[in-house]
């Protein structure tokens, strides 16, 4: 989960650890030392350094959280290897049980939930949802709001926040435009409210699903009088309906104080394909053609540098005797320009003008050439996101040859508030999750990227032919309610799920290969491979020793305080590795804490998962860095809003939780 960096920075990928970096591995370096020397056993010592190694990879993002994760399982397994250089016994885990973290409950179970997320959105439910706010809420603010969050948080429920709240950013873009409730004013309340619909069910966040792994993996270390039962599906429901309703509340009634007045990001269609650009990033940006004459010095350059230098993006070409060349595999950066050549151009009127004068063009009044394929029912602007595990996230334009390989003629960035455009180097700057890439296509090529897991595609009022499976909505509804039937029987979670995950399948509602496109094995991977450190952690007594420690100074307050401490810890790793990694970490620690000051062991493990839905802070949890683009979001935004919504989430979490349990 990358945090979004100032959009005036062009960063480059480099394998060299930046000051920060290294500073943080000198005390991550001192702190395992001290820690080895103060261990009471060996296996405590190297499980302790292991952990702060853990961190240290998560919180400053020293490679992916998943390389991360697998970095450290397969670093366990060298451990029953290397044992007797290390002053062991024998390895940390056993490496018989090294990769059971991908058969687990846990992991199949995800991997169902998003197979089900899909099926139902390619029924095409959730144009049927925006058809039905839109028809309740109106167009008045106070009342699309609730709808729009309740929605999402139940959505969420059942399905990965993220992909609840990737599956509504075409549905509130779509709402924006027709409402003309600006974009800023609702993805953040959709966006909180997808993270806390995850603590509505035991399926409804990665934590909460391994949460049950966890403690039957503690269970194999205590004594029969101390076995934690585990939770049930909906044993959280009343907690999270508590903390949907707070969100929605909190927003209802303090949106207008805390929710920025930004400029709607969602676009339409118009007569003018510009018209939108520039009503909202505000700049004059126009599109002409442009014919190169026969002793124009352009002759012979490339397409790249000349852009560059001009402050211009050719979009379109056309040669002598030959079809207009528009879209993927057909203008590429190295294309040299010819006489007679027409060129289809967007850039700011004065650029232009300069552009024309200097190599000596011919500016066209109007669109010829390129009447019929750069129209407004053809071609035209739209908003795309880069969403978290994107793998164009630490690329460039020019890295990926966007505009051929796409056939995107981006044409601005938007980060962090601010739009870079043609001349900033926008096509050199890394992409980023949450970025929002403001490019000129055609509709066609739009349509088939909506289907491509590296983008979120924000537009949604362009002509287009809906490719979905409405008749197939009963299948999917139906498979879908056979999964939660089967939850209440005796039968695992994740065979439950995954009946309905194959429902969808056999019934055609999804194709083989759309299941596995729907999968985010950028999750399944990060958490089948720290299942084995937990399961070290535990074993080894690492987590008994620590929470001896924490009890050493917190151990006289009273149960309620001790339990606030830990949610507070928890919501602090949060927001500085993944949820899953604080779930691993923190869960055993929870769990021996409360056995030291009587209280249930159970109930403090399931303090942690849910705190760790407490990122509402800073945009480093995967639904804030998707909506901070199109919302127009800064990191001042998050603070102020998110700084309310986390104490509110804890106050509510803490009173709900010791009402009910």
């Amino acid at each position: 989960m990358t945090a979004l960096a100032d959009e005036a920075k062009v960063h480059v990928p480099t394998s060299r650890l930046s000051l920060r970096q290294l500073v943080a591995a000198a005390i991550f370096s001192l702190l395992g030392l001290w820690l080895a020397s103060v261990a009471p056993t060996i296996e405590i010592g190297w499980v302790s350094v292991i952990l702060l190694l853990t961190i240290y990879l998560f919180a400053f993002e020293i490679v992916e959280v998943d390389v991360a994760a697998v970095s450290i399982m397969v670093l366990l397994g060298l451990t029953s290897v290397l044992y007797p250089w290390m002053g062991l016994d024998a390895g940390l885990v056993n490496v018989e049980h090294l990769f059971d973290g991908f058969a687990s409950n846990a992991v199949m179970s995800i991997v169902a939930v998003m197979i089900i997320g899909a099926g139902l959105d390619k029924t095409g439910l959730m144009t049927k949802v925006a058809g039905f706010i839109l028809r309740v809420g109106g167009t008045t603010e106070g009342r699309i709001i609730p709808i729009i969050s309740a929605t999402v948080g139940v959505i969420s429920s059942f399905m990965q926040n993220v992909g609840a709240a990737a599956l509504f950013l075409p549905v509130v873009s779509r709402i924006s435009a027709r409402s003309g409730l600006p974009m800023s004013r609702l993805l953040m309340p959709m966006g909180f409210c997808a993270i806390l619909g995850g603590t509505m069910t035991m399926v409804g966040s990665s934590p909460l699903i391994l949460l049950n792994d966890l403690i039957l993996t503690s269970n194999q270390t205590l004594p029969p009088n101390q076995q934690m039962e585990t939770w049930g599906l909906f044993s959280v429901t009343p907690i999270g309906l508590a903390m949907i309703a707070t969100g929605i509340i909190y927003f209802v009634i303090a949106g207008r104080f805390v929710l920025p007045a930004a400029r709607e990001e969602s676009s339409t269609v118009g007569a003018d394909p510009m018209a939108y650009f520039q009503d909202v990033y505000g700049v004059k940006y126009a599109m002409h053609e442009i014919v190169v004459p026969d002793d124009s010095p352009l002759i012979g350059e490339e397409l790249l540098a000349t852009e560059r230098a001009n402050r211009v993006r050719v979009i379109a070409t056309k040669r002598g005797g030959e079809e207009p060349r528009m879209g993927p595999g057909t203008v590429a950066r190295d294309t040299k320009f010819e006489a007679g050549m027409v060129l289809g151009v967007v850039a700011d009127p004065d650029d232009l003008d300069a552009f024309v004068e200097k190599y000596g063009l011919r500016k066209r009044e109007e669109l010829r050439t390129f009447a019929d394929s750069l129209s407004a029912t053809k071609a035209g602007i739209a908003e795309i996101v880069i969403p978290p595990g994107s793998k164009l996230i630490g690329k460039s334009a020019i890295d990926i040859w966007m505009r051929k390989t796409y056939g995107l003629s981006m044409v601005g960035l938007h980060r962090d508030g601010k739009t870079l455009r043609e001349g900033d180097n926008i096509r050199g700057i890394p992409f980023e999750a949450g970025d929002t890439l403001i490019v000129h296509t055609p509709w066609n090529v739009l349509e088939r990227l909506e289907k491509d897991r590296n983008f979120v595609v924000v537009t949604t009022e362009y002509p287009h032919e809906e490719k979905l499976r409405p008749e197939k909505i009963w299948w999917a509804l139906g498979f879908f309610v056979v999964a939660l039937v089967l939850i209440f029987s005796d039968m695992r979670l994740s065979a439950a799920l995954l009946t309905g995950a194959v429902g969808m399948v056999l019934s055609r509602v999804l194709t083989i290969e759309e299941a596995y496109d729907a999968v985010s094995w950028k999750t399944v991977f990060l958490l089948a491979s720290l299942i084995p450190l937990g399961l070290a952690v535990e074993t080894t007594g690492t987590a008994k020793w620590i929470a001896d420690q924490v009890l050493s100074v917190v151990g006289d307050a009273p149960i309620w305080v001790i339990q606030l401490a830990i949610a507070a810890l928890a919501t602090f790793f949060t927001l500085v590795m993944s949820n899953v990694g604080a779930t691993v970490l923190l869960v055993p620690l929870a769990i021996n804490i409360a056995l030291g000051v009587g209280a249930s062991p159970a109930l403090f493990a399931l303090t942690v998962a849910i705190a760790t839905s407490n990122s509402f802070l800073i945009p480093t949890h995967q639904v804030n860095a998707l909506i901070m683009g199109p919302g127009g979001y800064r990191v001042p935004d998050f603070i102020r809003a998110g700084g309310i919504m986390t104490i509110l989430f804890l106050i509510v979490m803490m009173v709900m939780m010791n009402l009910i349990f």
